[in-house]
C-alpha cells in the first residue's frame, strides 16, 4: 500500500454529527466506532462519543474525525483548513454549495487572479475548507 495523507479533524461531542454531514456532502462509507465500544474511556458520559470515524468516498476522498475526549485539551482553531481541488467544476461546484450551506462563505466561487475557480467557507462545524476547480490548461510557452 502507498501512502496516504488523510485530514483528521477533532470534534467536541459533534464528531458523528459532523461525519454524517461530510457523508451527505461527498457521499460514501461512512464507520463510526465509539468510545463504549472499544472500552477506551473511563467516563461513561463519553460512551457513546466518537473514537474514531472514517468516510472513504466513491472518488476515494477519505476524512477522518472523532471527538475529543473530555480529559483532553481541545482548542479548535483556524490554523488549519481543507482543501478539495480538481478540474469537475460540477463535483467541486456541488461540495462547495453543501459544505457552506449553514456555514460562511469566506470567498464566494469565482475566477481566481491565477485563472481557476476558487471559493473558500467555513462549515457548520467550523471547519475552513477551500476549493480550487482548474482553469483551462496553460499555452505551452514558445
Amino acid at each position: 500500500m502507498s501512502t496516504l495523507l488523510n485530514p483528521y479533524i477533532s470534534f467536541r461531542d459533534n464528531a458523528r454529527d459532523a461525519m454524517t454531514f461530510y457523508q451527505s456532502v461527498f457521499g460514501g462509507d461512512l464507520a463510526l466506532s465509539t468510545f463504549g465500544e472499544f472500552n477506551a474511556s473511563e467516563d461513561p458520559a463519553e460512551s457513546d462519543k466518537i473514537m474514531h470515524g472514517m468516510l472513504t468516498s466513491e472518488k476515494g476522498l477519505v476524512l477522518m474525525g472523532a471527538d475529543t475526549p473530555n480529559s483532553m485539551d481541545y482548542s479548535p482553531g483556524s490554523t488549519i483548513s481543507v482543501s478539495l481541488s480538481g478540474d469537475d467544476e460540477t463535483e467541486l461546484r456541488g461540495y462547495y454549495d453543501k459544505l457552506s450551506d449553514g456555514g460562511t462563505v469566506t470567498v464566494p466561487m469565482e475566477k481566481a487572479p491565477w485563472g481557476d475557480i476558487f471559493g473558500m467557507c467555513t462549515d457548520k462545524f467550523g471547519i475552513a475548507w477551500l476549493v480550487n476547480i482548474s482553469g483551462a490548461a496553460a499555452a505551452p510557452a514558445s
